[in-house]
This record gives C-alpha cells, sequence and structure tokens, in this order.
C-alpha cells in the first residue's frame, strides 16, 4: 500500500443512541425479536419458493431473491445496532466499518434492481397477458436474477476502491449506529468531490434507471387497469400489484429522504429513525406484505402444515 494511502486511525467508534437509560434494555429487546422475526419471515418465504411447485412463477422467484437480499441487509445491520444500544456505542476496525458500507451499498443496488425487475413482470402480467409466458420465461428470469446480483457486486467492489483512496485522520467518532456513507466520508480530509461526482454517478444506472423503470411500468399499468371495465377486473389486476407497490413505496420513500434530501435539513436523531426503517424495519415488513396479500403463500404455507401434520399421526399410528 503507498504510504499516501495510510490511515492515521484503525478503529471507528460508532455512538449509537446515546442516553437510553432506562429505555436500553426494552429498546433491545425490540429491535432484537425484530431481527429475530426478520430471519424466520424470511426464511420462510425462501424455504416455501423453494418447496412449493404452485410457487415457481417469476414473481415468487423475484420475491424469493428479495427475501435473500432483507436477509443478509438485516444481518448486515443488526448485530452492530443491539451492540450500540446495549454498550451507548461500540468499536469497530476501520476495515469492518467500509466493509459493512459496501454490503449495505451492494445489497441496496440488488434491491433496486429487483424491484425495477418485478415491477416489469407486473408490467408484462397485466399490459401483455398473452404472452407472459414467453416473455419471463425461467431462463430469462433466471438471466435477470444473475445481472442483479452480478451488478450489485460491482457496485460494491467499485466503490471500496474509491474509498481505499481516501484518507482518514484523527477523528474516528461516527454519530451513527451503522458505517453508514455520508457520516464516513465526513470523516476523511481528503478532498472528496470528486469521490462525491462519482457516487452521483453510480446511483444513476443502479437507482434512478431503477426508478424511472417501475415508474413508467405503473403508468402503463394504471393505464392498462382504468380501460377494464368491470370493477371485479379492476380489483382483481390491482391486486396482483399492489403488493409489490407498496414496498416499492416505502423502499424509495425512506431512500428518496436520507440520500436525495440534503443530510443537513433534518436533525441526526431524525437521520437515525429513517435509517432504522430503512435498515431494520423494512426487511420484516417485506415479508410480511407479500404474505399477508398472497393466497398462494398462504396455501402453501397450510399444505406443508397439513402434510407435517399427516406425517407425524402416521408416524404415531
Amino acid at each position: 500500500m503507498n504510504e499516501k494511502n495510510q490511515t492515521l486511525v484503525s478503529e471507528i467508534v460508532l455512538l449509537g443512541f446515546q442516553n437510553l437509560h432506562n429505555f436500553k434494555i426494552p429498546l433491545f429487546s425490540l429491535f432484537l425479536l425484530i431481527y429475530i422475526l426478520t430471519i424466520c419471515f424470511n426464511v420462510l418465504i425462501m424455504g416455501l419458493v423453494s418447496v412449493s411447485w404452485n410457487l415457481q412463477s417469476p414473481m415468487y422467484l423475484f420475491i424469493q431473491q428479495l427475501s435473500v437480499s432483507d436477509l443478509m441487509q438485516s444481518t448486515n445491520i443488526a448485530p452492530i445496532l443491539l451492540l450500540t444500544i446495549m454498550n451507548e456505542g461500540t468499536t469497530v476496525l476501520l476495515v469492518g466499518c467500509i466493509t459493512q458500507l459496501l454490503c449495505f451499498g451492494g445489497l441496496e443496488t440488488l434491491q433496486c434492481l429487483l424491484l425495477a425487475v418485478m415491477s416489469y413482470d407486473r408490467y408484462v402480467a397485466i399490459c401483455i397477458p398473452l404472452r407472459y409466458t414467453s416473455i419471463m420465461s425461467h431462463s430469462v428470469c433466471g438471466k435477470l436474477i444473475l445481472i442483479s446480483w452480478l451488478l450489485g457486486l460491482i457496485i460494491m467492489f467499485n466503490t471500496g476502491n474509491v474509498i481505499h483512496t481516501l484518507q482518514f485522520g484523527h477523528q474516528n467518532y461516527i454519530d451513527h449506529f451503522f458505517c453508514d456513507f455520508f457520516p464516513l466520508v465526513e470523516l476523511s480530509y481528503s478532498n472528496t468531490f470528486f469521490f462525491h461526482i462519482e457516487v452521483i454517478l453510480l446511483s444513476v444506472p443502479v437507482v434512478f434507471f431503477p426508478f424511472l423503470c417501475i415508474t413508467v411500468s405503473y403508468m402503463c399499468i394504471a393505464h392498462a387497469i382504468l380501460k377494464i371495465v368491470s370493477n371485479t377486473g379492476r380489483q382483481k389486476a390491482f391486486s396482483t400489484c399492489s403488493s409489490h407497490l407498496a414496498v416499492v413505496s416505502i423502499f424509495y420513500g425512506t431512500l428518496i429522504s436520507i440520500y436525495v434530501v440534503p443530510p443537513k435539513t433534518h436533525s441526526q436523531t431524525i437521520s437515525k429513525v429513517l435509517s432504522l426503517l430503512y435498515t431494520v424495519v423494512i426487511p420484516l415488513v417485506n415479508p410480511v406484505i407479500y404474505s399477508l396479500r398472497s393466497k398462494d403463500i398462504k396455501d402453501a404455507l397450510k399444505q406443508i402444515l397439513v402434510r407435517r401434520l399427516n406425517t407425524n399421526w402416521v408416524g404415531q399410528l
């Protein structure tokens, strides 16, 4: 490593939530419960899609990948969050802090792309139903999923190469519960102007293009639904994309609030609350929305439970 890339700090102190006092144990218990439920719900959806033949449609394959992403994102953030709550702050290695940031960015990129692919799937299902099977074949779905993962990895490694050029001085305190982009970059005494420009350029293909794809897809879907004469037909068409629309609204709403709106326009406390929604709550909400709104997932779960009960009953005989 070149001398100019040497850093003066090797550890980062995450301040987390200060002065919790009597709220420390309740908050720790709440977020631990959320983390456990997130693991259970996402693993449940991943397992159901893997073993149920009636969940092999493209939409459920994409939902499965979204659950994998949610599970990995929650595992990337929640353990450090729990440490900062119990200890009112924690210390992590600089390399660990950068690794957490890169994993966070790569997984968020993956989610943006998956949500865009899912919106295109809903567009084809509603607007071009007769060609749905040929357009959204299993080979095409596999390629779209593979491309999404590859782009997420490319963005992650490219951002890592850029961060590697930054130099960090004696200041090593971050008033946050995880190593987020803006707080970590602010610690560097390097000129970060070109770094911000590169990040903005990278965000165009991985954030704004998917958002544009989602917007256009739902404009076409809304136009197609309005052309349906019967109210029953409209309700059925809308129900096929309502879950995805809810997930997209929550995801991009928090994304825009945190990273598009200038960070100095809201307090650090609000930033932390929005980040909690973005990193901890959404990975739990996503599988709940899809499982509650999907009759196919409910039926698949019932079939597995009935099969298990019958197997146990026969075994006891």
